[in-house]
């Protein structure tokens, strides 16, 4: 019961986080009339006075000292601030000038750029499925290429960006929490003398806006650490298979919002090139969910094969445990273990 509940809990926290991350085109444009470029600022400073204070409460701060103590890990960390930002301010860019679409086209082609990184830098071998996935992500780019007239390189920056940044925090390996403290620390200095150079050439708005203004931009890194604590939550209590179907949430929502609330255009040509990435993302959740079903089962087997000896060996007859063991075909309650029935 205990472990369905802590299931359930995760599950919450996993749609709040990818559900929250879907609909943030829709705060960004409160910010204007500041430029993206000041929201991004303000973003980076207002995060880290939120995380700190959460760390502060936590009394999670043993991490620094060691990070501090770890020059490699240190830089690789001020590098992941570098390409999240990045990241962030194209995203805002893009929601604020009208291409809410194409920035949700780059989450949804993100694990298939993740792929690609696996295999370029990691050295990772793909499946036939996963082939299949980037043979048909690289003619949905050939076909949004037509579609856009140019490349669609607002998607392709925000995937390689982010997936970059992931790869990033793959070999950092620093908490959710802790790991946005440290990049909002190498943004902060100098997104605060660039907020401080703005208001001396008297082209901040965070003070001649209004009380309201000021709250919503220092409200963005509220906006910015609420998913990052859900998505936290839900990491830890629910399986990765599920975390990577939930992704798609955020995209979904982007994508929607552009449509039907932005009311961006969708000529043929772009539905086509859209399709063709939903097609993709298919034939990789699909093989995903094969090959995870697959594991169980062969942890399943495994784990009953070793039990069986076990039990052949502590009845004094190990040449038992030898003679009989368990076939994949044999016991239906592997079956039924791995599909949940």
């Amino acid at each position: 019961m205990r472990a369905r509940n802590e299931q359930r809990v995760g599950l919450v926290n996993g749609f709040a986080a990818y559900g929250l991350w879907g609909l943030v085109p829709l705060f960004w444009p409160l910010l204007e009339p500041a430029g993206s470029v000041e929201i991004l600022a303000h973003r980076m400073v207002w995060s880290l006075v939120v995380v700190g204070g959460a760390l502060l409460v936590l009394r999670r701060w043993a991490w620094a000292g060691q990070l501090l103590r770890q020059p490699r890990r240190l830089a690789l960390m001020s590098l992941a601030g570098t390409v999240i930002s990045v990241n962030w301010g194209l995203y805002i860019w893009s929601v604020n000038s009208g291409h809410v679409v194409e920035a949700s086209l780059g989450y949804f082609i993100n694990p298939l750029v993740t792929i690609a990184l696996g295999v370029l830098v990691l050295g990772e071998r793909l499946r036939r499925a996963q082939w299949a996935a980037v043979g048909v992500a690289l003619a949905a780019v050939l076909v949004l290429t037509v579609g856009y007239g140019r490349p669609p390189w607002i998607s392709l920056t925000l995937a390689c960006s982010f997936a970059g940044y992931g790869l990033i925090k793959k070999k950092v390996g620093l908490g959710g929490l802790e790991s946005l403290a440290a990049e909002t620390a190498v943004q902060f200095l100098p997104a605060l003398v660039f907020l401080l150079w703005l208001g001396s050439r008297g082209e901040s708005t965070f003070a001649t806006e209004g009380v309201g203004h000021a709250a919503l931009l220092a409200s963005a890194g509220v906006v910015t650490a609420i998913p990052l604590v859900c998505f936290g939550a839900a990491a830890i209590r629910v399986p990765l298979s599920t975390l990577g179907l939930l992704q798609y949430l955020a995209p979904v929502f982007q994508f929607l919002l552009g449509v039907f609330y932005f009311h961006e255009a969708m000529p043929a040509e772009r539905w086509a090139g859209f399709a063709l990435v939903w097609l993709a993302l298919m034939l990789l959740t699909w093989d995903a969910l094969r090959n995870a079903h697959r594991t169980r089962a062969a942890a399943e087997i495994l784990a009953v094969e070793l039990a069986h000896r076990a039990s052949a060996t502590a009845s004094g007859t190990p040449e038992a445990a030898s003679a009989c063991p368990p076939q994949a075909t044999d016991p239906p309650a592997t079956a039924s273990s791995v599909t949940g029935t």
